[in-house]
């Protein structure tokens, strides 16, 4: 397909569109379970109870979801994605019906480690598969129609949380996955087939447990500390000490492994580290705007939560839509064209949020936050293309496992250091979220997302220039 074909090609016209359709659907799911359950927290505790508990609620599912894309990533280039993202529906349908009949909140709990476990197979296997059946030409576009899955649900998981806590029936959030799994299921085993080699392996599963166990560790100490315990506490130590000793001693045993779990040569690339780096940031500079900016609108500048939700949800929109139309810059212009010009404008658009949080605005924010849309829009899909094509088949799962991973490690991170930052300055000003209070407060955080956002900017700069008529030829010899 040539670069004027692209322009009139559309990913849900083509005979691939029933697979993308299921990709879609799956990777719905995934994202809906991220937000929907928020608004019904009330309803859920009042038939639960045990209040002190439900952050877990969030932390574990973000927690094993993030822990198991690498494992899954390696899987994927072993024996298929095919196998791997059935066993990821499978297992985020049956933790949804043991959710949605939770007796307890330790049940409840339980369950959502288990959709998060399937989750972190979905959504690296939904993204390598569109590698695998697009070309690069093709890829933007279809990447484009993926990354209005994730602003769709941003909007209609709290929306539908809300309505189903609002009639008494919260437990719906988690039965309604049922039937939504099961069709996402039957469009991937009857439309999509695996390519690649079948040979036997030996799968690594010491180095398995030690990543697991290490990245755990890593990620719970992040999303606890200063919440469930101080950071300046045994806990914390416990955590990045035992995390950062286990990774240490992955670096002895990969290298021993018939098939290790992670191919450290990948980890060396300059492409790879340059697109991981810009991946962290935007995992961190999304958490930072749509984890604070609503609160900071209905408390400051009193709005309600539905006009504080779409403000947000404005950045939602210019990232599918720059991201379905990167492919027509990254085929003339380059990645490292393409990627450093959309870090750049997500570099202003976050500048401009730290500058005008002192004015509460849902307008100005709104207008904002699709203008740092944009700017991922013309960042993430590329670099996740760029990542893809750099490689073969064998590896594409790792390399979409990588940045998967990196973009959730940026969110932990931002979560921490972000929530650091708020709690300080609020107690500084009383400890309560005030009209007066939460103006310092949010303000502080949107500069720290503006600094992170200079790592995303020096992860673009620090991609190696391409030529994109070159890249294209070599991506069409894989296929």
């Amino acid at each position: 397909m040539s670069e004027e074909d692209i322009r009139g090609w559309s990913p849900i016209h083509d005979k691939r569109r029933t697979i993308l359709f299921g990709l879609m659907l799956a990777n719905a799911l995934i994202a809906m379970d991220q937000t929907i359950l928020a608004t019904a927290v009330p309803s859920v505790v009042d038939d639960l109870g045990d209040y002190t508990r439900f952050p877990w609620l969030f932390s574990i599912y973000l927690l094993t979801q993030a822990v198991t894309v690498p494992v899954y990533g390696k899987l994927a280039d072993t024996y298929g994605r095919k196998p791997v993202l059935l066993f990821g529906i499978g297992v985020f349908m049956a933790a949804s019906l043991l959710a949605g009949f939770s007796p307890n909140m330790t049940v409840l709990i339980i369950a959502r480690a288990l959709q998060g476990i399937g989750a972190g197979a979905v959504g690296p296997m939904a993204m390598t598969i569109l590698g695998d059946i697009y070309t690069l030409e093709q890829r933007g576009k279809a990447q484009g129609y993926m990354a209005s899955v994730w602003a769709i649900s941003s909007v209609v998981g709290p929306t539908l949380g809300g309505f189903f806590a609002q009639i008494g029936a919260w437990r719906w959030i988690f039965f309604i996955n049922i039937p939504l799994s099961l069709l996402a299921g039957v469009l991937v085993i009857r439309k999509y087939r695996d390519a690649g080699e079948r040979t036997v392996h030996k799968v690594d599963y010491i180095g398995g447990a030690v990543l697991t166990f290490g990245l755990s560790a890593l990620i719970l100490g992040l999303l606890e500390g200063g919440n469930g315990w101080p950071w300046l506490s045994w806990q914390t130590f416990a955590l990045f000490t035992s995390g950062v000793i286990a990774l240490a001693l992955l670096g002895f045993i990969e290298p021993r492994a018939t098939e290790p779990i992670i191919e450290f040569s990948l980890l060396t690339r300059r492409l790879i580290i340059a697109t991981s780096i810009t991946m962290m940031a935007i995992g961190g500079l999304t958490v930072g705007v749509t984890s604070f900016a609503p609160t900071y609108l209905q408390t400051a500048a009193g709005v309600t939560p539905i006009i504080a939700g779409l403000a947000v949800a404005a950045m939602t929109l210019g990232w599918p839509l720059a991201g379905g139309n990167s492919a027509q810059f990254y085929l003339r212009a380059g990645f490292w064209v393409t990627i450093r010009t959309g870090a750049t404008i997500a570099l202003i658009g976050a500048v401009l949020l730290a500058v005008t949080a002192k004015w509460p605005s849902a307008w100005a924010l709104a207008a904002i936050v699709f203008v740092i849309g944009l700017g991922l829009g013309f960042s993430t899909a590329p670099s996740t293309i760029l990542a893809q094509n750099s490689v073969g088949w064998e590896q594409r799962g790792q390399v979409t496992a990588i940045n998967t991973f990196m973009r959730s490690a940026g969110s932990a991170i931002g979560v921490a250091v972000f929530g650091a930052i708020s709690n300080a300055v609020l107690a500084r000003h009383g400890g309560t979220p005030t009209p007066e209070s939460i103006v310092p407060a949010t303000q502080a955080v949107f500069i720290a997302v503006a600094i992170g956002t200079v790592f995303m900017l020096a992860g673009a700069l620090l991609l190696p220039h391409d030529q994109p008529r070159g890249i294209a030829k070599r991506q069409r010899s894989t296929q």
